[in-house]
């Protein structure tokens, strides 16, 4: 094994193991704060799982692509241009499959070649491999480059009489080449919801049969367009507070009452990544280098402290507005345009041990809550 397939398969096993680490956490619903009413970890999971089957296609495609490359300063992440490579071999899966050998077929002919030349088919193992790897994205929810919103939730507001909705989307910005998770509590005025949803009581109507998920916003006038926003509105560098206020001021009934993302990285691993020197030089250290990384995650919310009532006049008028709550005496949730946040991270024992020994793990984990997984369990506060 040459030295690049080498680093590759150090890396995918890293990746794997942080993604697998990163499941066990979120399927532990009184890990966080956050997380105490089980929402965020009942919405995050999946996105966890597409992203461990785009790592799964990606390792498959190394069977017949010469590169991989990823983000070694930054995110420790693929870059951009893998994601949307993977996402246009889904959609075109089945197309290139039918110029494809079936397996027993190739199975066949790659015995045949060896029989008869006496050498490694090559060509048919490439072919082999890119048959493997189609049918795995065509069939597997990968992370795209972005993912459309689902409603997951519906309840009444006992103040306003109005449906609340747990909406949430997924979304890989390109030029962080970050995954992200966007989770939003909204409710919504719309005079034909509200008589569809509410009863007389201003409460959730019980004759009202919703199968969840819903794909895309609950209410059907205002799903395309919610689709739309959620799109344009989920780069990396537009803060949770101009998310939500965006959302306030494009939709007259829809009133955003909470939003979250939750940002999946960066990623570090030894020899690999080159995004923390400190990190990196200590992670070289770890004996053994399918326990060399670290992951980490934020989580970020914003919410409405008020709601500016409706105005009505002769010459104008003026929808409800919220008022988001931003925490000024925190530098940092100033900085990201948040109520409130949370950092997050995660090292195999063995990394912890070395970080620990090296007397670098309190400056790296200032401010974050650590988690170490060892023997598939995942230790919170050490």
């Amino acid at each position: 094994m040459n030295a690049a397939n080498e680093a590759a398969e150090r890396y995918f096993d890293a990746i794997a193991s942080a993604l697998e680490g990163l499941g066990v956490y979120f399927g532990d619903r009184t890990a966080s704060p956050f997380q105490s009413h089980g929402l965020v970890a009942e919405v995050v999971a999946p996105y966890i799982g597409r992203l461990e089957r785009s790592f799964d296609c990606w390792r498959n495609r190394l069977g017949f692509m010469e590169k991989f490359r990823i983000q070694r300063a930054e995110s420790g992440y693929p870059v951009f241009q893998s994601v949307l490579e993977l996402e246009n071999d889904r959609r075109q899966a089945e197309k290139r499959l039918a110029g494809i050998s079936g397996p027993d077929e190739l199975r066949a002919e790659m015995v045949d070649f060896i029989l008869r030349h006496r050498a490694f088919p090559a060509d048919l193992q490439q072919s082999m491999a890119e048959r493997l790897y189609l049918e795995e994205v065509k069939e597997g929810k990968i992370f795209s480059p972005f993912i459309l919103p689902e409603t997951v939730r519906v309840s009444v507001n006992p103040k306003t009489k109005r449906p609340y909705y747990l909406v949430h989307w997924g979304a890989f910005d390109g030029n962080s080449s970050l995954p992200m998770v966007y989770m939003a509590a909204v409710e919504d005025s719309s005079p034909g919801m509200l008589k569809a949803l509410v009863s007389d009581e201003g409460k959730l109507r019980e004759d009202v049969d919703i199968g969840f998920p819903v794909g895309g916003l609950l209410n059907p006038e205002l799903a395309h367009q919610f689709d739309d926003f959620a799109e344009k509105n989920s780069a990396y560098s537009l803060s949770p507070a101009t998310i939500a206020g965006n959302l306030d001021k494009d939709f007259d009934h829809l009133h955003p009452k909470q939003l979250r993302r939750v940002v999946l990285g960066p990623f570090y691993t030894a020899g690999i990544t080159e995004n923390n020197s400190t990190v990196s030089d200590v992670l070289g250290r770890v004996r053994r280098r399918e326990n060399a990384w670290l992951l980490t995650w934020t989580v970020q919310e914003v919410y409405s402290k008020t709601e500016r009532p409706a105005r009505k006049g002769l010459w104008s008028s003026q929808p409800a507005r919220e008022e988001f709550f931003i925490d000024t005496d925190d530098l940092d949730a100033a900085r990201m345009g948040v109520s409130a946040y949370e950092q997050h991270a995660l090292v195999p024992h063995e990394a912890y041990q070395a970080l620990y020994a090296a007397g670098e793990a309190q400056k790296i984990f200032d401010g974050y809550d650590v988690h170490v997984i060892s023997g598939g369990r995942v230790i919170t506060d050490v």
